[in-house]
């Protein structure tokens, strides 16, 4: 993943954006319609430390627009005033892993997202499976971080 030009004063360390990126609950995620308009939506999701996995709604409008392409971008963020504001922007291509949607059938790679997802969401120690979900990994082609609190001074009213 490149690195990171602008902004640099108020980029997060990869253990600060893996800190945030652990303890936030919600990512705002943003696709393309097959006639170009772009759709973004809120979801849950569970960053690994190199990937971000997002458990969508297998026939939704999002995961038929993922389907026919693939192209993501994801904001997390938080803070209310400016002094506060802090986030990461993730973009790539995701793609499906596991069955659509996920039954619980055994799968090694998701043994680890779906115990971070459970512990995260209060599920307990395993995954419940609806037969609704499926999992989308979105390993980051781009990443761009800020954590406006490193400003300091009059900006952290």
């Amino acid at each position: 993943m490149p690195e990171q030009r602008h902004g640099r004063r108020i980029m997060m360390t990869p253990a600060e954006r893996d800190a945030f990126l652990a303890e936030q609950r919600t990512c705002r995620v943003a696709t393309v319609a097959a006639d170009g308009r772009p759709h973004a939506t809120a979801l849950w999701f569970v960053w690994d430390g190199s990937a971000l996995w997002l458990y969508s709604v297998a026939r939704s409008r999002r995961g038929a627009e993922l389907a026919a392409d693939p192209r993501i971008a994801v904001v997390v963020d938080a803070g209310e005033s400016y002094g506060e504001l802090r986030g990461v922007e993730l973009t790539g291509e995701v793609e499906h892993v596991g069955e659509s949607p996920r039954t619980g059938l055994p799968h090694a790679e998701l043994e680890a997202p779906e115990k971070l997802f459970a512990a995260k969401y209060g599920f307990g120690a395993s995954m419940v499976h609806d037969g609704r979900h499926a999992w989308l990994r979105l390993a980051p082609r781009t990443s761009a971080s800020w954590d406006f609190r490193k400003l300091g001074g009059d900006f952290q009213r």
